[in-house]
């Protein structure tokens, strides 16, 4: 058990990350008391059956009161106006961070909305899966898992220690920790997550398009690949929607680099320069071992699932 680093932790928005947090929290002791605020009838009432908060409340104001650590895991463009909602609450001293995919959208709405005194630190777990809602956390979902914080450029002593104690309770959840540029984190995701979801989701797109004209054939005879585009197609729309709106800029200028492979591609094919098709996916099948390598497979969503509930 690790030691507790915030008595209380408020979670707003439970969805698949938050409820993962809190299972990872209090399965390692790094909190005592949980409090959830969500705009949800249906989540609050399954936060409530599933025991995973000692307070359960529509209002983020009043989950936040006496809250040390405030994770804001709603899609990231509710971020600003769940934190705006909740300011009134934070108490000083307070940590304030979030689990999105996009910060720079997010260093901007802390710089706006975070009272004086409360800690502002911007985050991301790489992690989780298709399912969403508040029965799909488990804690074993950051295990191994890179989370990415990226802290304003501050040098005083309560921030550096706020930082240091959120750096702590995300290894206690198991995960790795860096710490990086919001800007160059936007753009390494945009690379390694956004365009990847943007592809799956056309791909996917496509295919129903043409299911009509195989008459079924396509959904039939799925092959694995395709499968899998179906997986990370299965993600949370309305989460996706914010993700590309927010980090647009990175995700344009990677989807611009991506077509113009893709019509190298295309010009391999055509000329039949099989030297050249064989040489890029030898280079992208040692990518795929140095991912396996690195333990950067995605965890069973299944894991735990018994755990009683």
């Amino acid at each position: 058990m690790a030691e507790v680093l915030y008595d209380t932790l408020a979670v707003i928005g439970c969805g698949l990350i938050g409820s993962s947090v809190i299972h990872a929290a209090r399965g390692a002791g790094a909190v005592r008391r949980v409090t959830v605020s969500d705009t949800s009838d249906q989540v609050r009432e399954r936060v409530s059956a599933l025991g995973l908060a000692d307070l359960v409340t529509s209002d983020p104001a009043e989950a936040v009161k006496d809250a040390d650590l405030v994770l804001l895991a709603a899609p990231p463009l509710a971020i600003e106006g769940a934190l705006a909602a909740a300011a009134s609450g934070l108490k000083a001293g307070a940590t304030v961070t979030d689990v999105g995919s996009v910060k720079g959208a997010i260093v901007e709405a802390f710089a706006r909305v975070l009272p004086d005194g409360v800690h502002g630190v911007p985050g991301h777990p790489i992690a989780g899966t298709e399912q969403s809602g508040p029965d799909a956390g488990f804690a074993a979902l950051f295990h191994g898992r890179w989370t990415i914080l990226t802290p304003a450029e501050r040098d005083d002593a309560p921030y550096r220690a706020a930082v240091e104690r959120l750096t702590a309770f995300w290894m206690a959840l198991g995960a790795n920790v860096e710490l990086m540029d919001a800007g160059h984190h936007d753009l390494v995701l945009a690379v390694t997550s956004h365009l990847p979801h943007l592809i799956a989701y056309n791909i996917v797109g496509t295919a129903a398009d043409l299911e009509e004209v195989t008459q079924g054939e396509v959904i039939k005879y799925s092959a694995g690949g395709f499968r899998d585009f179906t997986r990370i197609a299965a993600s949370d729309p309305i989460m996706w929607r914010d993700v590309f709106l927010a980090n647009r800029e990175a995700v344009l200028e990677i989807l611009g680099r991506f077509t113009e492979d893709l019509q190298a591609l295309s010009r391999a094919i055509r000329w039949g320069e099989g030297d050249k098709l064989e040489e890029l996916f030898t280079r992208t099948r040692a990518i795929r071992r140095g991912v396996i390598d690195a333990g950067q497979e995605a965890p069973d969503p299944n894991w735990g699932r018994d755990r009683g509930r």
